[in-house]
This record gives structure tokens, C-alpha cells and sequence, in this order.
């Protein structure tokens, strides 16, 4: 017995001894997050600022694996206190922004996704972002800048297309998400939303009845259930 507990505190000395500094717990964190094993990567990341808890990334980082879990409010604490230990990187405040825009809370959204392209103006992700904040907002020319902003840095992104032809719609200006959906269409022509989105527009605001239905029944056939009540009421041979 004697010999057994004598090689159990050695053991317990060991451990202590050799315990993961602040960042190897960090990059141990990091590398679970980006294997997509969230649960684990905050529990690296919690043990990393349990030790040293004025390190930013670390809870940049712990927000990030909170963000997706969905667990919004956690990341927003997260995000909080990455932004009280370090205020000049835009990372905190674009990802607050996002777990805020998440949660609807549009307005905040907003101010964090200025304060980050503030701090970074390089940081051309954020003018999507944003522009769903402003839609959501109903904020429809504001949110038609920042995505036309983005569709200068890539004019190939479907989303923000779509999203275009929303606030254009908004803004009542249906010929103009016409055009924006037929972009979604060129981009990605299973997109069963967007034909949905144009069918409906052709039918309720030019009147084009073939070309509303042609697009309605073409969203149904590519899985979009709600198009079937506009083919049945208007669409019948």
C-alpha cells in the first residue's frame, strides 16, 4: 500500500508540474474548433482563461465555439470580454455583430459591424452582414449599398443577390428584383427560392402570369412546398 501511494504523489506531483501552459490550451482549442468539435474546443478554451484570463483571442475564440452551438448569449459574454481586454481588433466586434444579428437585435448588429470595418476597412465581409442587419431593420437603400458594396468585391455570390432583391422589393422597386433573382438563377439554378421569389413578384406586380407560374412550378419542383397553393389558385390549365 505504502509503495502504491508513494507512486500515486509522485504521479499527482507530475501532473502539476506539467500542467498545458495558457497556450497550448489555446492552440489545443483552436484546433478543435476548427475540427468542428465545439464542445471540446471550449472546454480548451475555458481551461486556457481559467489560467490566464487577459488573453482576447482566447476569448474570441471561446465566443466563436459558443456561436456555433447557437448559444448566442454565451458568445455575445464571450465577444463581451474579448472586447474589454483588447478594443483595436475588428474579430470581436464583426463576430458580436453576428451572434447579435442572429438573435435579431438588428440595431446593435449594426453599430458593431461600423465599429469593426472602422477598425478594418479591408474587411470586405462585413458589407453582407451589415446589409442583413438594414434589411432587417427595413433599412431597404442602406442595406442596397452595403450589398452592392459586396457584390463589387465578388459579383458571383447568389446570396447576396437574393438578399438584394429582398430590399429592392422593400424599397418597391420589383422590375429591379426581377433582375436580381434572374442573377440568382444564372448563379445557381437550383435555387428553389428564388424562383419562388420571382414567380411571385412576376404574378403580383407585372402581372406576367406564364412567367410566374413557369418559375412557381419550377420552385415546387425543386422542393419549394409553399409555391404549390399559388399554382393550385392561379396556375390551373
Amino acid at each position: 500500500m505504502r509503495n502504491i501511494f508513494w507512486l500515486s504523489a509522485v504521479s499527482l506531483l507530475w501532473l502539476f508540474s506539467c500542467s498545458p501552459s495558457p497556450d497550448k490550451l489555446f492552440n489545443e482549442g483552436v484546433k478543435a474548433l476548427e475540427a468542428g468539435d465545439f464542445e471540446k474546443a471550449v472546454s480548451f478554451l475555458g481551461r486556457s482563461v481559467e489560467a490566464d484570463d487577459s488573453q482576447s483571442r482566447a476569448w474570441n475564440a471561446m465566443g466563436v465555439a459558443y456561436f456555433e452551438q447557437q448559444e448566442w448569449d454565451r458568445a455575445i459574454g464571450a465577444f463581451d470580454k474579448a472586447i474589454s481586454l483588447d478594443s483595436t481588433s475588428y474579430k470581436p466586434f464583426f463576430n458580436r455583430g453576428n451572434a447579435q444579428l442572429e438573435k435579431k437585435d438588428f440595431r446593435n448588429a449594426v453599430v458593431d459591424y461600423n465599429t469593426a470595418s472602422a477598425l478594418d476597412p479591408n474587411q470586405t465581409d462585413i458589407y453582407y452582414n451589415r446589409g442583413l442587419a438594414l434589411l432587417g431593420m427595413e433599412a431597404y437603400e442602406d442595406a442596397l449599398f452595403e450589398f452592392d458594396m459586396a457584390l463589387q468585391v465578388n459579383p458571383n455570390q447568389a446570396i447576396v443577390h437574393f438578399n438584394k432583391a429582398k430590399a429592392q422589393l422593400g424599397n418597391n422597386d420589383p422590375l429591379g428584383a426581377m433582375s436580381s433573382l434572374t442573377e440568382v438563377i444564372n448563379l445557381d439554378k437550383r435555387n428553389a427560392a428564388a424562383f419562388y421569389l420571382k414567380g411571385v413578384t412576376e404574378m403580383s406586380a407585372i402581372g406576367d402570369r406564364d412567367g410566374g407560374c413557369a418559375n412557381l412550378k419550377m420552385a415546387l419542383s425543386l422542393g419549394y412546398t409553399a409555391a404549390k397553393e399559388w399554382i393550385d389558385e392561379f396556375c390551373a390549365d
